[in-house]
This record gives structure tokens, C-alpha cells and sequence, in this order.
């Protein structure tokens, strides 16, 4: 059941249906519209063409009112009290927020976007609209569309769509557009989606048909999480499973190439190992502060062991003091096996730890040069089969303060150092390296090339010291073709996006590489801006 929109534009006749195109690269998607015809008791539009404003906005569904039906067309649904809702301040819109069970975090225009989403939910639920059927998809957005008489061409849309599969269009017959189809698409089905996304702005080309002559009208579209909908012509190929719950799902990259993929640890992950067949689970994570992510009450290191049923647990970024330690260590139950290092240099900074349910055959901390070890960065365990080493490589910071250090001593000195291990057996390292490797390893790679973490000259380092000295990247070599993200920036709220980096590795010695079962992350677990890796290695 198609939605009614009411349109607010100067000096343009309401048109029966508009055909919006979406354009991405491999991704096409055109939509068809319904619009019901306003009435009387709509906001009436301007005659005057002299101070006809430029930018006038399509609002969705989303003033103060009930459902109701007009004329047994499409039926409209408004939100009840939604001026209330915009009206409310922060600590309002948070204290009803977590009264609901809605997390609260984020600034006041998603606070008030997720309470007018449950609003909106709770109308459906309720029977009040024909968003919320059965076999339909549904997911948040609005659109929000500006008057531009600007004849320049149409440009292409970076949008977070939740596949890359074509999608067939629905277009007034009297306004035919350029198509483009996939190849041997299957059957189309119509299906009521609404659509979510956040803080992304798109150009599209709208063309109108309209009684009276036809326009075309260059527009943007700036979507947010405010709700709006339309009736879309869906290949039965398109998988529209992406919401706001699995964010790690949607397609993220601005610069992709033919066949990249978006990771999915449901759907990308091998059957588990049998009983009988030998082998370790390994899990690394940067915490970001180890002291706060046990004090959630969703989340903690025990909580993560019952689930994921590890044999070792890498930490980086632990930030504790020698004295945190041992209160750390009694709450660990099934894991006697723990060994700390912190920064002295620094305190609350730094620090990598590994927990073991297994007892290594010796312990190292560091390097063991003076100069590299005061900020508590590498541990080292020795296993009978291997040597595992957890560790977090110093970021370059800042203004790229560190960059020399780090690629002339750091790098180097750990690549000769896990060599040196490896005459005596295999070597698996793992943690935060602060390098996302390739292009594909980060969600902007033009707009970094001088960003800690993604300069040429780390790239660089990085397969000097490490993968030309015969260490093999498991995730990559597991997903060739993959775009899978570990950390996400908390300040631009890069996880609800998947706007993210690879930054966290494990790799392992040539010659167990083929050893490995799988090599996967986890990036439904939060706590941190860095989400868990794992590797499943047989012995």
C-alpha cells in the first residue's frame, strides 16, 4: 500500500507521480512515487514567482495528527504530538529515551528521530497505517526535496544501500528515463520500504508529469532519520535485510571496485570444527579503556568468553595501572592464565594484556629494548605449537608526530623480533597495528592519505616489516574481495554508518597460514570504537 507525501514547492503543480533515479556505481535504483492530490485543508502553495523561495522541503508523514484515509486512496499516516517531541530538550528526550528501553546517546536531532521512531511503531503496531505488513521490509528515513532551476547534468548518488543487486524501475509512461538493468534480473515484486539512512546528502533527478506540461526539476535529497516512504519496484534478488540493528551490513566505501562485498560474519563464516578435530580459538580486541567496559552491565570480558568460547583473549588499549591489575585478574573465573603490561612512561595510557585459558611455556613483555617498552605495548606468549604475541602499535598521532618513530624504529624493530621467534616455531601476532593496509581496508581512502594509519609511508611499512617478511594477513587472505571494518571514530558516529577502518590483524607465520580455519571479526559486540577479531587455527 503506497504512502501519501505532501510536497511544499513554489511555482509547481502537484503531479500525479514523480519517478526519482538513484544512482551509485553498480547500484541502480528507480522508484516510483504515488502522490494523493491535496485538499482544500493542505497548506496552499505561493503564485508569486518573485519571492519564490529556493529551497522548499518535502515533508513525510510526520506532523501532529492521526491515520486517516482520503477518498480510499493511500492511506496517510501522522505521527501523533510530533511538536511535542522537537520541542523537548536533550536531557527530556534521553530520560524518555532509556524509559523506553531506546538508547540514548547521540545529539538532539537522532534523539528526537529515534522517539518519533517508535512513535511511528507504535502506530503501526497499533493498525493506524499500512507501513507495518507482513511480507513488506521496512527501515527508517525522509526525504527532503529542494526547487533547483540549475540545468547541470545529474550526478551520480552515494548512498549506504543494504545490496548492490539492480533494481528494476516503475516510471511514468509519459516521462521514459534512461535505464539501467542488471543482466538476467528475475521477477520484480512491489514491495512498501521505508528507508533509513544518516548525515547523507544526495543528489537525484526527479522528473514530474504534470497535466499542465513537463518539468524537470534537479534535486537533493538529504536524508536523516526522520521516517518517510515509498512504493518501490524490488527485484526478488535484492536482499533488504540491512537496518539499524546490523550496520556492519550496509555497503560503505566511497572509492569500491567490481566485486567488492560487504562483510557478514552470519553468511561469510565456515561450519565450526568438530570435537575431534584439534585446534585454538584465539579473540584480540582494543578495548579503549578496560576499567570502563567492565563496568557495563551488557558486556564484559567474562560475558564475551561465555559466548565466544575462547582459548586466548588479546587486549590492547587497556589504560590500567599496575594496581588495577590484580583486582582485574579475580574476575576472570575460568581464566587463571592473565599477563599485564602498562605503560610506565605514561600512566592510564597504553597497555596490552593476555588471557589465557591455557598455561604458556614462558612469558615476555616488550622487546627488549629500553627505548620501545615503557609504554607497554607487546606481550608474548609461548605455546607448544606456537608463539602468540599481542600487540598496539603506536599511532602516529597528531600532525603525523610519531610517523618517523614509528616506521624507522617500532616496525622494523618488531619485524625482526617476531623473525627471530619464528626459528624456533610458528609466530602468530595480533592487536591494533594502526594501519588500515589497503584501499579497500577504509571507508575514504582519497580523504586520508595523510591520516594517521593510512600514509604511504605506513602502508609501506607495513608490508616491509610484516608481509614481505612471509607474515599473511588471515582476514584478507580468508576475503580477497571483502570490505570489513574493525574500528569506527566515535566522533563522526562512523559505526551506524559502517564508516570504517581495518585496523586490527592477525597474522600469522607462512607456513601455518593454510592452517587456518577462519579468520573473522565481530562487529555486532560494542563497548569500544574497535570491535573484536578472532582466528581459528588447527594444530
Amino acid at each position: 500500500m503506497l504512502q501519501s507525501l505532501k510536497l511544499g514547492l513554489y511555482n509547481f503543480i502537484i503531479p500525479n507521480s514523480i519517478g526519482v533515479i538513484l544512482r551509485k556505481p553498480k547500484f541502480q535504483v528507480l522508484v516510483s512515487v504515488d502522490l494523493t492530490t491535496m485538499g482544500s485543508e493542505k497548506r496552499p502553495f505561493s503564485t508569486s514567482s518573485a519571492t519564490a523561495k529556493s529551497n522548499e522541503t518535502m515533508s513525510v508523514a510526520a506532523e501532529k495528527g492521526v491515520s486517516k484515509v482520503n477518498g480510499g486512496k493511500s492511506g496517510e499516516v501522522l505521527v501523533e504530538d510530533m511538536e511535542t517531541v522537537e520541542k523537548m530538550t536533550v536531557s527530556q528526550l534521553r530520560v524518555k529515551l532509556r524509559s523506553l528501553g531506546i538508547p540514548s546517546r547521540g545529539t538532539k536531532k537522532e534523539l528526537v528521530a529515534s522517539l518519533k521512531t517508535f512513535l511511528d511503531s507504535k502506530l503501526n503496531d497499533a493498525g493506524n497505517g499500512s507501513v507495518a505488513q507482513e511480507d513488506k521490509v521496512s527501515s527508517e528515513g525522509s526525504l527532503e526535496v529542494a526547487d533547483n532551476p540549475s540545468k547541470k547534468k545529474s550526478r551520480k548518488v552515494s548512498s549506504k544501500n543494504c545490496d548492490q543487486s539492480d533494481v528494476a524501475s516503475e516510471i511514468p509512461s509519459t516521462q521514459q528515463t534512461k535505464k539501467r538493468v542488471a543482466k538476467g534480473h528475475t521477477k520484480d515484486t512491489s514491495v512498501d520500504i521505508i528507508v533509513k539512512q544518516a548525515e547523507i546528502t544526495q543528489e537525484l533527478s526527479v522528473e514530474s508529469n504534470d497535466m499542465k506540461g513537463k518539468k524537470n526539476v534537479r534535486a537533493k535529497r538529504k536524508v536523516s532519520s526522520v521516517t518517510a516512504s515509498a512504493h518501490i519496484g524490488v527485484s526478488e534478488a535484492v536482499d533488504l535485510s540491512v537496518n539499524q540493528y546490523e550496520p556492519w551490513t550496509i555497503f560503505a566505501h566511497k572509492k569500491p571496485k567490481d566485486g567488492w562485498i560487504v562483510y557478514n560474519p552470519k553468511t561469510m563464516r565456515p561450519p565450526p570444527l568438530s570435537k575431534d578435530t584439534k585446534h585454538v580459538k584465539l579473540l584480540s580486541w582494543n578495548v579503549n579503556g578496560l576499567r570502563a567496559l567492565l563496568k557495563l552491565k551488557n558486556l564484559c570480558v567474562q560475558q564475551l568468553a561465555d559466548r565466544e568460547d575462547f582459548d586466548a583473549l588479546c587486549l590492547q588499549e587497556t589504560k590500567l595501572q599496575e594496581k588495577d591489575v590484580e583486582a582485574i585478574k579475580e574476575s576472570l573465573q575460568d581464566y587463571k592464565n592473565s599477563f599485564w603490561t602498562c605503560s610506565v612512561s605514561k600512566l592510564g595510557y597504553s597497555g596490552t594484556a593476555i588471557i589465557s585459558r591455557i598455561k604458556p611455556l614462558s612469558i615476555k613483555y616488550g622487546l627488549g629494548i629500553p627505548d620501545h617498552d615503557t609504554e607497554g605495548r607487546l606481550v608474548t606468549v609461548e605455546f607448544d605449537n606456537f608463539y602468540l604475541l599481542c600487540g598496539y602499535v603506536p599511532n602516529s598521532g597528531d600532525g603525523l608526530r610519531r610517523l618517523t618513530y614509528r616506521i624507522t624504529e617500532w616496525d622494523p624493530s618488531l619485524g625482526n623480533y617476531m623473525k627471530e621467534l619464528e626459528k624456533s616455531k610458528p609466530v602468530v601476532l595480533t592487536g591494533d597495528l594502526n594501519c588500515a593496509h589497503e584501499e579497500i581496508d577504509i571507508y575514504n581512502p582519497a580523504g586520508n592519505k595523510r591520516s594517521a594509519g593510512f600514509t604511504e609511508e605506513e602502508r609501506q611499512s607495513f608490508e616491509t616489516n610484516f608481509l614481505n617478511k612471509g607474515f599473511v594477513d588471515t582476514f584478507r587472505k580468508q576475503h580477497p574481495g571483502v570490505v570489513g571494518y574493525t574500528y569506527w571514530g566515535y566522533r563522526h558516529g562512523g559505526r551506524k554508518s559502517n564508516k570504517g577502518w581495518r585496523l586490527d590483524y592477525f597474522l600469522v607465520s607462512e607456513c601455518i597460514a593454510d592452517k587456518v580455519h577462519d579468520a573473522y571479526i565481530l562487529p555486532d559486540v560494542d563497548g569500544s570504537d574497535h570491535s573484536p577479531i578472532g582466528l581459528v587455527l588447527k594444530l
